[in-house]
C-alpha cells in the first residue's frame, strides 16, 4: 500500500505571497519574566525549521497573565536579540476583548493592532487574524478596515480564525486581495473542519489551514491518559508510534499534516525539546488504512 509522504520543504501561505514550514509554533502558553529562557524557546523552533510563530494579543489571560502578555513577551526577546525577527513569518490575532467578547470594529482592531505592534517591537505583522468572528460587525466593514491596516503597512497578508465556511466566504467577497488563512480547531479528536467543509473550502479557495490545539487540548499528549472516544483515539495512535519508534504527539501532528488540504500544526509546547521532536513527524510513514484507522476511532463509528 502507498505510503503518505510528507515534505519539509516551505510551502506558500494561500495567496499571500508568503512562504512557511510545515509546521508552526504557538505562543498560547508563552509566560513568565526569563528573557533568556523564553529566547530559548523561540530558537528552538527555528531550528526546528518552525518558520511560522503564531500569537495573539490576549494570549497571557489563560496563563494567570495579563492581556498581551505574550506578545510583550516576544517583544523583549526581539529587543534582546533584534536579529530573530528576521528569521521567522510572524502571525498575530485580534478581536477578543474580555467581557465584550468580540470587536471586529474599525475603531477597536486599529487600536488593537497598533498596541500588538508596540508589545511586541515590531512594525508590521506578517499575517493578521482575526481571532474569532464578531457578528455585529459586516464582513464588508471588516474588510474596509483589514484594507486600511494593509495599506498603511500595519499588517501584511490577512486571515481568519474560529470562523465558519459561510463568515469565511462572506469576508472574502468584500476584500479587494485573497484572504491568506483560515486557523481552526483540529486534531485526531477534532474533526470538524474535515466533516464540515472548512478543509474542503480551503482547498477550494487556495487558503492555508492552521491547525490549533493539534493534540486535542493536550488529551493527546505524551503521558495523558484520555478517556471515552479521545481514550480510542490514543490507543490507535499508540500503535503507531510505537511501530514508528515515536512519540504519540509527533503522530498526531503527521496525522494533521497527511489531509491535502496541507494543515499547519500549531505546535504549542513550550519545552524546547519537544519542540524539536515536533519536527519528526515530517519522516514517519502512514498508510492510508493508518489515517482511516485514526479517523474511525476519532468518529467512534465505522465509516459508510
Amino acid at each position: 500500500m502507498t505510503a503518505i509522504t510528507f515534505s519539509s520543504a516551505p510551502r506558500p501561505l494561500g495567496k499571500s505571497g508568503l512562504t512557511v514550514s510545515p509546521i508552526a509554533w504557538g505562543m498560547w502558553r508563552f509566560r513568565g519574566d526569563d528573557v533568556a529562557a523564553a529566547q530559548r524557546r523561540v530558537e528552538a523552533a527555528l531550528e526546528a525549521g518552525f518558520t511560522l510563530l503564531d500569537t495573539a494579543d490576549v494570549y497571557g489571560l489563560d496563563n494567570a497573565e495579563p492581556f498581551g502578555a505574550a506578545e510583550a513577551l516576544l517583544g523583549r526577546v526581539l529587543k534582546a536579540s533584534p536579529g530573530l525577527r528576521e528569521r521567522f513569518v510572524l502571525g498575530g490575532k485580534a478581536g477578543i476583548w474580555p467581557g465584550v467578547p468580540y470587536d471586529s470594529s474599525q475603531t477597536y482592531l486599529t487600536a488593537a493592532v497598533e498596541a500588538s505592534l508596540k508589545r511586541m517591537n515590531v512594525e508590521r505583522m506578517d499575517l493578521f487574524q482575526i481571532h474569532r468572528p464578531d457578528v455585529l460587525t459586516h464582513p464588508a466593514d471588516l474588510a474596509r478596515t483589514l484594507e486600511r491596516l494593509r495599506d498603511a503597512g500595519k499588517i501584511g497578508a490577512v486571515g481568519v480564525s474560529n470562523f465558519t465556511a459561510a463568515q469565511t466566504a462572506a469576508l472574502a467577497a468584500h476584500l479587494p486581495f485573497p484572504l491568506a488563512s483560515t486557523q481552526v480547531e483540529f486534531s485526531p479528536v477534532a474533526i470538524e473542519p474535515l466533516e464540515g467543509g472548512l478543509l474542503d473550502q480551503a482547498m477550494e479557495r487556495d487558503l492555508g489551514v492552521l491547525a490549533w490545539s493539534p493534540l486535542g487540548g493536550g488529551r493527546l499528549g505524551d503521558g495523558a491518559t484520555p478517556d471515552g472516544r479521545a481514550g480510542a483515539v490514543a490507543a490507535v495512535l499508540d500503535v503507531l508510534a510505537r511501530r514508528e519508534g515515536v512519540s504519540r504527539a509527533v503522530i498526531a501532528y503527521a496525522w494533521i499534516l497527511a489531509h491535502p488540504a496541507r494543515p499547519i500544526p500549531i505546535v504549542g509546547t513550550q519545552d524546547p525539546a519537544r519542540i524539536a521532536e515536533a519536527a519528526r513527524a515530517l519522516t514517519v510513514q502512514l498508510s492510508r488504512a493508518d489515517w482511516y484507522g485514526v479517523l474511525t476511532a476519532a468518529r467512534g463509528a465505522p465509516l459508510p
